[in-house]
Parts: structure tokens; sequence; C-alpha cells
């Protein structure tokens, strides 16, 4: 990984394939992303859930164009124990569902900036960026 560490939550992913507020803002970390200025990570179901919005916004056949731009641009973090461990003390936290707090728990484990669309689950993450 290159440049400053940025982890997101799948609710950003998504808007690289929408028009919708804060959709530029997220086209931006992939732009930076690629210029090597940010290191983009996420937890493994960022893909699921931008992969299921792809197919259905532009149907099946647009799947592995969405998994390509996916997987260029960010690091995809299995599930590990450690990040169990701390996305359960994110639940607790933030008030949120497990699989809300894995992104949180990645940004934590990794000393990375967290960004992201979902105001209700990660807005207590202390030094989120929230966008859209």
């Amino acid at each position: 990984m290159s440049g400053r560490r940025v982890v997101l939550d799948a609710s950003v992913g998504v808007k690289w394939f929408r028009n919708e507020p804060g959709s530029d803002d997220a086209r931006e970390l992939l732009e930076q992303a690629a210029d090597a200025d940010v290191a983009l990570a996420a937890p493994t179901h960022f893909a699921h859930e931008v992969l299921s919005v792809v197919r259905r916004d532009f149907g099946p056949a647009d799947i592995m164009n969405g998994w390509v731009r996916t997987v260029d641009a960010v690091a995809l973090a299995p599930l590990t124990r450690e990040q169990v461990a701390e996305a359960a003390e994110q639940c607790e936290a933030l008030g949120c569902s497990f699989y809300d707090a894995l992104a949180p728990a990645l940004a934590s484990l990794l000393d990375a900036e967290l960004v992201s669309a979902d105001a209700a689950a990660h807005g207590a993450y202390p030094g989120v960026r929230l966008i859209g």
C-alpha cells in the first residue's frame, strides 16, 4: 500500500456507479488511488454489496466490469479473528450492526481514515469522513 490509508464502507463504493450526492467525492477517491495518493482498503463484503448494486442498477452483464473496477482500486481485507473482535467492540461503541461495524473495525486496525456515506451507522466513529 502506498499513500495515506483510507478504509471505505460499501456506501462509498456504490457511489462510483450512481449519480447521487457524494458521487463526485467517491470518484475523487478512485482518482487519488490511481495516482497513489491514497491506499484504499475495505472489508471483503464491500465487493458483495457494491456488485449487488451494479447488478440491480445495470444488469448481470456489468458485474465483471464492476468487479474489475473494485479490485483494481481497493485492497479487500479478508475477515480475521482480530477484525471480528474489533467489530464486536465497534458494534457496542457505534450502536450499529456487526455488518456495519466491519469497516470501522478495519480502519481502527489499520490506523486509517474511515470514509462512509452511512451517517446512521458510522457518524459516531472518531474522525470519520462522511460523504453524500
